[in-house]
């Protein structure tokens, strides 16, 4: 039977053990309140008394805890590392790029494996065929066991041998996201001072979704060529519309912070030289 080890009892780290129990693993797993592991030894799983023994008990090693330095607190005990030797740690903690790359450094070590993940799915989404999960490090490890990491979403992007890279890659598409989320909840109230239903509202944003999706591929691409000819949207389009949602904002006593800030970056593009641009061109001013 395939064995596995889960480090950390949250509802990410619980989700991810009964998807392993679901897949046919041995799973071992360790919480620090114990209490926690009660349904997934209900279920076959084994209770690791300790770190030592959570580490001891499987080749394959996931820990899913609230930041690095609860792991480095879990692991960290000398004869803990030294258990390591041999066996493949996967840490789908959430944390930033030096704190992926230290971890790599301190498997290496003591003889283990590491390759570092972000995912980017809440618990009930897990498991899917489209689930979208970040790794990054040791290459040959993720080829050799990536059918257990499809255990916990069909959506892997295996992003090259620094460990950092999923880390840094999961914070720029949050980068994305919050932007975005914002922008929608001034949307929302956009939406109240008009008397429109916000429901209706949020179903006319799921619409452009993929669209505009799309178009954010495309400016990615100008970015990466370096070319910022106007191709599909002038810069200048986009300091004359942030600049009317601030005003209009104003004009209806809504706040207006967030347009504020973003008709203020455009309108310091415009300024550099780079309203005859693609949008894209915005990278030049946040390049500083």
């Amino acid at each position: 039977m395939k064995n596995a080890t889960v480090i950390g009892l949250g509802q990410m780290g619980t989700t991810l053990a009964q998807l392993l129990l679901d897949a046919g693993y041995q799973v071992t797993v360790w919480n620090r309140t114990a209490a926690k592991a009660g349904v997934l030894l209900s279920k076959g799983a084994l209770l690791a008394p300790t770190p030592l023994a959570a580490v001891q008990a499987s080749d394959l090693l996931v820990v899913c805890v609230s930041d690095y330095a609860a792991s480095q607190a879990i692991l960290g005990a000398p004869e803990v590392g030294a258990a390591l030797s041999g066996k493949l740690l996967i840490q789908l903690t959430t944390g930033s790029p030096s704190e992926a790359r230290l971890g790599e450094a301190w498997a290496h070590e003591h003889g283990g494996t590491y390759i570092d993940g972000a995912i980017q799915a809440a618990p009930s989404q897990m498991g899917r065929a489209d689930t979208p999960i970040l790794l990054s490090g040791a290459q040959a490890a993720y080829r050799q066991h990536e059918s257990l990491l499809r255990v916990f979403g069909g959506g892997l992007s295996y992003l090259g041998e620094d460990p950092g890279a999923a880390a840094a890659m999961d914070m720029a598409t949050l980068s994305y996201i919050y932007g975005a989320t914002i922008g929608f909840f001034h949307g929302a109230r956009i939406a109240e001072a008009e008397g429109f239903p916000v429901d209706e509202f949020g179903r006319l944003v799921a619409g452009i979704g993929p669209t505009f999706a799309d178009f954010l591929k495309g400016e990615g691409e100008v970015i990466h060529s370096g070319d910022f000819r106007v191709s599909e949207s002038p810069l200048s389009i986009s300091v004359e519309a942030t600049a009317r949602i601030a005003r209009a904002a104003r004009e209806s006593g809504i706040n207006d912070e967030f347009p504020r800030f973003a008709a203020d970056l455009f309108r310091r593009a415009a300024d550099a030289g780079y309203e005859t641009e693609e949008v894209a061109a915005m990278i030049k001013l946040l390049r500083g």
